[in-house]
């Protein structure tokens, strides 16, 4: 599942990608469109700047801005900022210690398929389509 956290910082992605100017966008005014706290916008985008996916300047005629053009990015880029996995099942989370029933889990090929639709679903989406 999603987490309020991921849907939000695409969000804030789509937002900043309909601004799509030379300035930076005040926090603020994204809170204000998108109707969220910006104190909880704040915890996102320093997640955001931190993986290089937006800049941000602070004080006047600061915010924040896209670090590449809206098509550059795929959802599922964004989507692993702020989840700690996107696996169906937590045997196939990245890092995961192997499954001692691995071998002989039914399930299991199930799952993987499950996995690579939902990564290149969300790898194959462009922020842009969502703009």
């Amino acid at each position: 599942m999603i987490s309020t956290k991921g849907r939000y910082a695409l969000r804030v992605m789509i937002d900043l990608a309909r601004q799509n100017s030379e300035g930076y966008v005040p926090l603020k005014d994204i809170a204000g469109r998108e109707h969220i706290s910006k104190k909880y916008l704040e915890i996102i985008v320093k997640e955001l700047v931190t993986a290089r996916l937006i800049k941000g300047v602070s004080g006047k005629g600061g915010g924040y801005k896209l670090s590449r053009a809206p098509e550059d990015y795929s959802v599922g880029e964004i989507l692993n900022v702020t989840e700690s996995s996107l696996a169906v099942v937590a045997c196939l989370a990245e890092g995961a210690e192997e499954c001692p029933r691995a071998a002989s889990c039914d399930t299991l090929p199930m799952w993987a398929e499950l996995n690579g639709i939902i990564h290149d679903f969300f790898y194959g989406k462009k922020l842009s389509e969502l703009v």
